[in-house]
This record gives structure tokens, C-alpha cells and sequence, in this order.
């Protein structure tokens, strides 16, 4: 193996397309040997990004999902694009939550329901 004289070769990737909202997004190789398309341009801190979805870029350009929680505190990743696609719905990062939007949903649904009776002004003593 030859010694690198300055820096690691990237692998190049570029920019790609995404085909659902068609805006531009980085087409990063990953450490298994596929391709992710990454959000241009950002870069959170990792502690602010579920597990699975943190992307950190290795000392040769490819990107892996960092799932060690919790991160270094000065620790940045990359997101996939797809979590920011406008013209894709939100993944289901957490299923309690999803679950709990959905309860709330129909409350609301339920509580603009004018045909619905109001709560009484004083409620009855439980005692």
C-alpha cells in the first residue's frame, strides 16, 4: 500500500437530483459500499438527531450511521435527504409519538366538532 503524500482521496460523488421534490441533494458513498443522498449544506450537532439517522463522514468521503449514544458533545453529522424532502411524508422516527399525533389529531377533530356538547361551566363534587 502507497503512503498518501498530502490527504485521503475522496470518492466522488457529487450531486444528484431527488426524484419526489427534484431539488439538488449530496450523492455521498457509504462504508457499505452503496450511495445515501445527503442534505446539502447541513450539518447538526449529533446529540440533536435520532440514532439511526446520523450519518458521520469517515476520513475517506464515505458516510456510516453513527448509532453510539450518546455522541460526542462537539460531535456533527450529515441527515439524509429524505428526512427534509418536501414532497415526502415525515418518516416514523419515533412510533409513540406518531401514535400520540395521531390521538391528538382526532381530538381536535372531536373538540372542533360543533355539534359536540361543552364541557359544564362547574363540574360536580367528587366527594
Amino acid at each position: 500500500m502507497g503512503e498518501f503524500k498530502d490527504r485521503p482521496r475522496r470518492l466522488g460523488g457529487g450531486q444528484s437530483r431527488c426524484p419526489h421534490c427534484g431539488l439538488l441533494a449530496d450523492r455521498v458513498a457509504t462504508a457499505e459500499h452503496d450511495w445515501v443522498l445527503l442534505e446539502p449544506d447541513v450539518m447538526p450537532p449529533a446529540h440533536r438527531v435520532p440514532a439511526e439517522h446520523r450519518w458521520i463522514v469517515l476520513s475517506d468521503g464515505r458516510v456510516t450511521v453513527y448509532g453510539v449514544c450518546p455522541p460526542v458533545p462537539e460531535q456533527r453529522c450529515r441527515i439524509e435527504h429524505r428526512l427534509a424532502c418536501a414532497a415526502r411524508p415525515l418518516p416514523d422516527l419515533w412510533p409513540w409519538l406518531t401514535s400520540l399525533r395521531g390521538e391528538n389529531a382526532r381530538r381536535a377533530s372531536r373538540q372542533a366538532d360543533p355539534t359536540l356538547l361543552p364541557p359544564p361551566q362547574e363540574w360536580p363534587d367528587a366527594g
